[in-house]
C-alpha cells in the first residue's frame, strides 16, 4: 500500500513499478500487458512496461520524441558484452518506470546518473535494443564466437539508387532507441546507457527526433503529409506475426523479435515548399489535408490503383510514393513504419535535382524507422522500387543507413539478447 504521505506522482510511479514487475513475470505479450495498465491523461506520468514477450518501442503507440543511437563495440571480450547487456537491462527497466539508471548514492563522490530527469516522471519511456552485423563479424573476424548465430535475415543492406550515405551516420554494432513524451527523458536514457558502456562501446552516431499530431491520429511529417497511414494494424496479432515478428528456424533466439532498418532521409524543404499543392499530392498520391488517396474522401479509404480520369490517365500516378510503396504493388509485402522528423539546424548543401542550388539550407528530414520480419522480403524490395521510380526522390536524399536484429523481450532475472549467448 502506498504511503499516504507520498505525493501523488510518487504514489503513481510506485504503483507502476509493482504492476510492471507482476506483469513481466508472466508470459503475456507486451501488447496485452499494456492494456492492463490504467494510464493517466498526463503524458509525463505514463509508464510503459519494460519486461514482456516483445521489446517495447516497436508496437507501442508512438511517443512525441526519440533519441536513436548506434554504438560500436570496442572490446574483444565476449564476457564484457554480456556484462554490459545485463547492466543495460537493469538500467533500462529502472528508467522505464521513472527512476534513475542506478540508485542515487549517499556518497557525494559518486556519479551514477546525470540527474537531469529527477522529478519528471517516466513520460512513457521505452528503450529498444538491436544488434548490428558487426556484433557477429568485424573486419572478417568472429570476435565473440557468434558468427554462426547470425540470422540469415540480418543482411547487409545493398546500396540503393541515389544513396549518398555519410559514414558518420551509417552502420553500427548496437542500436539503442529511446522514445518518450519528453525530449530530455529520451536523451537521458541513451546518455546514461552510453556512459555505462565506456571502455566497451563507443558512440558511432546519434539522432534526436520529434513527432507532432493529435493523439490517436496519424502524425504529419515535415512535408505536411500524414505518415504511416498504410501501416499494418498493431491491434491485429495475425498481421504482426506475418509482417513484424521474426520466426525463422535458423535463428530461434530471434523468435518474437524484429529486424529494424533505420534511414536518415534529408528533405530539401526549400525546394518542396515552392511546389504547388496539386503537384505535391501527385508526388504522394494522397490529398494533403485529409490524407485520403487521390479521388477519395477519407484517410483510410482503400486505394484504387486502377482508377482513371476521363482522359484515361491514372488517378494515382504511376510513380507516386503511395503506389510504389503499397502492398498491392510489392507482392503483398508490408513493413511497420515508426518514423520521426528531425531538424538539425542548417548547413551548406548542394541539391541533387534542378535547379541544383548550392546554399545554406535546412538540415532536416525524416528518421525513417521500419520494423519487419525479414528485410529481404520487406524493406529491401520495397525501397529498390522507390529508389528507382519515386517522384519524391527529387526532394529527398538518404544520407544515413543501418540495419539491426532486435531480439525479443526479456523476463525479470534475464537480460536483453540472452538467447543469443546461450551455449
Amino acid at each position: 500500500m502506498a504511503n499516504d504521505q507520498d505525493p501523488p506522482r510518487r504514489r503513481f510511479l510506485k504503483a507502476g513499478v509493482a504492476a510492471g514487475a507482476a506483469l513481466g513475470a508472466g508470459s503475456v505479450a507486451h501488447a496485452a500487458t499494456k492494456a492492463q495498465f490504467k494510464q493517466p491523461i498526463d503524458p509525463m506520468l505514463v509508464v510503459e512496461p519494460f519486461f514482456g514477450e516483445h521489446q517495447a518501442g516497436i508496437v507501442t503507440p508512438q511517443q512525441s520524441h526519440t533519441y536513436v543511437a548506434s554504438l560500436d563495440l570496442t572490446t574483444g571480450k565476449r564476457d564484457d558484452v554480456i556484462g554490459l547487456l545485463k547492466t543495460w537491462t537493469d538500467a533500462a527497466a529502472r528508467m522505464s518506470r521513472g527512476d534513475t539508471a542506478k540508485p542515487l548514492p549517499t556518497d557525494d563522490k559518486a556519479a551514477p546518473d546525470s540527474g537531469d530527469i529527477l522529478g519528471l516522471g517516466a513520460a512513457g519511456l521505452t528503450i529498444t535494443f538491436g544488434f548490428g552485423p558487426g556484433l557477429f563479424t568485424h573486419d572478417g573476424h568472429d570476435r565473440y564466437g557468434l558468427e554462426k548465430r547470425r540470422p540469415a535475415a540480418l543482411v547487409d543492406l545493398p546500396r540503393f539508387n541515389g544513396d549518398q550515405l555519410l559514414p558518420q551516420k551509417t552502420g553500427g554494432d548496437i542500436l539503442i532507441q529511446a522514445c518518450a513524451n519528453d525530449a530530455q527523458i529520451a536523451f537521458h536514457a541513451v546518455r546514461q546507457l552510453a556512459r555505462m558502456g565506456y571502455g566497451i562501446v563507443a558512440m558511432r552516431w546519434g539522432q534526436a527526433g520529434f513527432l507532432s499530431g493529435p493523439r490517436g491520429q496519424t502524425p504529419r511529417n515535415l512535408m505536411g503529409f500524414k505518415d504511416g497511414t498504410n501501416n499494418p494494424s498493431v491491434a491485429k496479432p495475425a498481421l504482426m506475426n506475418q509482417f513484424v515478428w521474426a520466426n525463422a528456424p535458423d535463428a530461434p533466439w530471434m523468435n518474437g523479435g524484429t529486424y529494424t532498418v533505420v534511414r536518415r532521409i534529408r528533405i530539401t524543404l526549400e525546394h518542396w515548399d515552392t511546389m504547388e499543392r496539386g503537384f505535391q499530392e501527385q508526388v504522394m498520391g494522397r490529398e494533403k489535408y485529409s490524407g485520403a488517396p487521390i479521388g477519395k474522401k477519407n484517410e483510410f479509404d482503400a486505394l484504387d490503383l486502377d482508377a482513371a480520369d476521363k482522359d484515361g490517365n491514372q488517378v494515382i500516378p504511376e510513380n507516386s510514393h503511395v503506389r510504389l510503396s503499397n502492398q498491392a504493388t510489392n507482392n503483398g509485402a508490408q513493413i511497420l513504419r515508426r518514423s520521426y522528423s528531425y531538424n538539425d539546424g542548417t548547413d551548406f548543401y548542394i541539391e541533387r535535382w534542378p535547379p541544383w542550388r548550392q546554399e545554406t539550407e535546412y538540415d532536416a528530414g525524416l528518421i525513417f524507422v521500419a520494423h519487419q520480419a525479414d528485410p529481404r522480403t520487406g524493406f529491401i524490395p520495397i525501397n529498390e522500387r522507390l529508389a528507382k521510380f519515386d517522384m519524391m526522390n527529387q526532394f529527398t536524399t538518404h544520407v544515413g543507413s543501418a540495419v539491426f536484429a532486435c531480439p525479443p523481450g526479456v523476463r525479470p532475472g534475464s537480460f536483453i539478447g540472452a538467447g543469443l549467448f546461450e551455449t
